[in-house]
């Protein structure tokens, strides 16, 4: 959500011209994120965000446009594509697959509650079960276990012999996981708190959906909890781990495999962050504005859920 690829107004006003949205009246970059291009358009009818893809060409991006849609239609809270008078939403901008999406309300939260833990288990099992009648063809998910070992090969060179031996132990771990018997179906994949938009307790949407796929559907779940159930330090907080939880299962109930495989979720989707804030770290992409996140935080929430049993 970074500004990698520069629109000026006049480019935009010209890019607009099949769109029935109103005049153009404010252009502004969104600085937060590391992934695409992202900003805020507000024109007088109404306010939308405009992604530019840095990384997925145009063949890459209906899943995504779709499964918006799909989840919009049935009840998720997420943004809508705006489509033109031709009825295309996807188009080229300054060479990068662009599109324009309803602007949800609400703002991101830096320390939540245990209310807006519950909010989150909620809309994200109302996600996964809408989900289910999603039909367009599997996505599998892009950062998999083999994308975690190759990744892993990448940064391991740049690593102290203590980061070394724990990254060398988890994808030992990894490898020893058998997960066939989890529910799979479609997972937005990166639940963090910055991904949410609240107006106080009440979310207001879910947002940025380039990496939804096909995937365990637990793993989701534990995506979001190492991100928003845990104290400064990576440790779990009891209490809005707990009402994340309760609220998920009371829309859709885990599974015994679920149970028993919940800690080693934890584990791996502490790795999977690990690696890509490393990764991002070490190779950074140029971009106007940049947020590169600390991979530090994720190594201990790695080494904390290492140690549970």
């Amino acid at each position: 959500m970074s500004v990698f690829t520069s629109v000026s107004v006049q480019e935009l006003q010209y890019w607009l011209q099949g769109y029935a949205i109103g005049d153009l009246l404010e252009l502004k970059g969104i600085s937060s994120g590391i992934t695409n291009t992202n900003y805020f358009v507000i024109t007088t009818q109404n306010r939308y965000v405009l992604t530019l893809f840095e990384h997925n060409a145009m063949d890459e991006l209906p899943y995504y446009i779709d499964l918006m849609s799909h989840l919009a239609a049935h009840g998720v809270p997420c943004p809508q594509p705006v489509h033109n008078q031709s009825g295309v939403s996807l188009h080229m901008l300054n060479g990068k697959p662009a599109v324009l999406m309803s602007c949800l309300s609400g703002r991101d939260v830096d320390t939540p509650n245990t209310a807006q833990c519950a909010e989150v288990g909620k809309h994200l099992a109302k996600m996964h079960i809408a989900g289910q009648s999603f039909k367009q063809p599997t996505h599998p998910n892009p950062r998999d276990a083999i994308w975690r070992r190759q990744t892993a090969e990448k940064v391991l060179p740049h690593l102290t012999m203590e980061d070394q031996q724990l990254l060398a132990d988890t994808l030992t771990f990894q490898a020893t996981l058998d997960l066939a018997a989890l529910p799979k179906g479609v997972i937005h994949a990166d639940l963090f708190r910055d991904n949410v938009l609240f107006n106080d307790d009440q979310i207001g949407g879910l947002i940025d959906f380039y990496y939804a796929c096909e995937d365990v559907l637990a793993y989701d779940l534990a995506i979001a909890v190492n991100d928003w159930c845990v104290h400064e330090d990576g440790s779990l907080d009891a209490s809005r781990l707990e009402a994340m939880l309760q609220a998920y299962q009371q829309v859709r109930p885990f599974v015994e495999a679920e149970h028993a495989a919940w800690y080693a979720l934890l584990r791996i989707a502490a790795l999977r962050f690990w690696l890509s804030r490393l990764y991002d770290k070490l190779f950074p992409q140029d971009g106007e504005l940049t947020h590169a996140k600390d991979p530090d935080h994720f190594k201990n929430i790695l080494k904390l859920r290492a140690a549970l049993k």
